[in-house]
This record gives C-alpha cells, sequence and structure tokens, in this order.
C-alpha cells in the first residue's frame, strides 16, 4: 500500500486517471508528503479526516530544502537530482522544479466526493494551493478555513456549499486566487483589505451573496426610504383650512339667519332683544 510502504514519499500525484472508490486512509501516512493531487479521477463518499496528519503541510515553510539522490550499480557515490512535475496554479498548467520546496498543495477537484469539507483542514497552516472545486460537496464551509494564513489559491467552486462565507476569510491576507462561484452560497461577503479585490466572477452562481465587489448591496446597507410629503393641491392649501374656511362660510348665514328669524316672528322675543340694546346703550354712556 502507498501509505505503508512509501513513508519518505513527499509528492503524490495520481491526476487523470481513472481511480474510483474512496480516498483510503493510508494515504494520510506518509507525513512528509507537501503536493497531494487526485485531481480529474471518480473518486467518491467523504474527505478523509485523517488528512491533518501530514504533518508538513500542517508545518509553516521554513526554507529548507533536502536534494534528492540515487544510487547506481557503477558509482558509490550518489547522483544528486531535480524532478519537475506539472500543476493546475491559478487556473493554468504550470511545471514546478523542485516542488517540494515551492509547494504544499491538496488537489482534489474533479471528483464526486461528497460530505463536508473536515475542520481538520484548519490544522494545515502551511497549505499554500487548495482545490475542492468540481465535486458534490456540502454544508458550511468551515471557519477554521480562515487559520490558513499561507493560502494564495483557494477554489471551492462547483459544489453545494451553503450558509455565509465564514469572516475568517478577511484574514487570509496572501490570497492571489479565490474562487467560490457555483454555490449556495448567501448573505454580506466578508469585508477586509482582501476579498474586495477579487472580481465579482469569484463569487458568480451565489444569487443570495451580497456586498462589494458584487453590484448587490445587503439590505442594512441600502439607505432608508423616506416618504415624500403629500403633494398638497390649491398652493399648499391643505384638507383642514380648505374645511375650516367651509364650515366658517355656512356657519355664518346659518348662525345670522337663526338669530333673526326668530326675532321678527315672535315679538316677545323681539322686545327682549329691543330691551337688551337698550341697556346696552345707556351703560356705555354712563361709563363714557
Amino acid at each position: 500500500m502507498i501509505g505503508e510502504s512509501l513513508q519518505q514519499l513527499a509528492v503524490l500525484s495520481l491526476q487523470a486517471n481513472s481511480l474510483h472508490g474512496s480516498i483510503p486512509t493510508n494515504i494520510c501516512y506518509p507525513r512528509n508528503i507537501r503536493v497531494l493531487d487526485l485531481s480529474g479521477n471518480n473518486l467518491s463518499k467523504d474527505i478523509p479526516t485523517c488528512l491533518h496528519n501530514l504533518t508538513t503541510i500542517a508545518q509553516k515553510r521554513n526554507g529548507s530544502y533536502a536534494r534528492h539522490y540515487y544510487l547506481t550499480n557503477f558509482s558509490s557515490s550518489p547522483s544528486w537530482y531535480d524532478f519537475h512535475i506539472s500543476l493546475m496554479w491559478k487556473s493554468a498548467e504550470r511545471v514546478f522544479k523542485n516542488p517540494v520546496v515551492l509547494l504544499r498543495s491538496i488537489d482534489l477537484s474533479s471528483n464526486n466526493l461528497k460530505g463536508k469539507i473536515p475542520l481538520e483542514f484548519g490544522y494545515l497552516v502551511g497549505l499554500i494551493f487548495l482545490n475542492l472545486s468540481r465535486n458534490s460537496l456540502s454544508g458550511q464551509i468551515p471557519y477554521e478555513i480562515g487559520n490558513l494564513k499561507s493560502l494564495e489559491v483557494l477554489d471551492l467552486s462547483r459544489n453545494h456549499f451553503s450558509g455565509k462565507i465564514p469572516s475568517s476569510f478577511a484574514q487570509i491576507y496572501t490570497l492571489s486566487v479565490l474562487d467560490l462561484s457555483k454555490n449556495r452560497l448567501y448573505g454580506e461577503i466578508p469585508v477586509g483589505r482582501q476579498l474586495q479585490t477579487f472580481e465579482a466572477s469569484s463569487f458568480d452562481g451565489n444569487i443570495n451573496l451580497c456586498g462589494k465587489p458584487l453590484d448587490k448591496m445587503c439590505p442594512e446597507d441600502e439607505a432608508p426610504t423616506i416618504p415624500s410629503p403629500a403633494i398638497e393641491e390649491d398652493n399648499g392649501t391643505s384638507d383642514f383650512t380648505k374645511v375650516f374656511f367651509m364650515s366658517m362660510g355656512l356657519g355664518f348665514p346659518f348662525g345670522f339667519w337663526g338669530l333673526l328669524v326668530p326675532i321678527l316672528i315672535r315679538r316677545s322675543w323681539r322686545y327682549a332683544y329691543l330691551k337688551l340694546l337698550n341697556k346696552l346703550t345707556d351703560n356705555i354712556y354712563i361709563n363714557c
């Protein structure tokens, strides 16, 4: 088995084969693995949680480099060599010389993997490249992914992830490539100095995402709508003013005739009214 017999394995690239079934847990035994590429196969089921046992990836890069060598039957002294590997890096195929120096990479893209991203991925703090795109992974993106402060490339596109983008993503300042498109993410894109620098295409296909760099604003960021005052007619005259003047216009004639008619009809009321006027006149004359 690969994991049991190749303890010093540093690079395992089996991309674009016809591998099927689940990823075996014994692949986690060679703890010196720096590059793991199983992309473009038919692997299914869950991602093994034991991948955090890849202790070399779980350590920050220190720049040390042990050269590779081989022995021949013709010489007792070792011969040194460099080796190259072809990897999909930042959406393009690139050839790396001595990738054990440059890379700490996990690529499980273009398979049929299901389930969630293991929380244990948060321990792989030396990881530079993580590609889990084009699978059937679901659930929420773990907050712990934000612990990967050395991450330069993160591709989780074309899965079934839901929930919000973890706020910890705003703290991965080394990211130069990010693709979260074609998922079911929602809510506001975390605000930071990094995530807002990516193109909107990095978030396409998540119709309920909002915030920069998308054109769609979040509801809490929209300015409150202030209802405009109703336009008054007749030079701003309110309904109350109209009713007031109308009541005065009607009240005066009704009040006048309501008092005058009884005085004209009833003699006793007319005498009393005249007597009251005479008394008022006398009082005014005396006071003057």
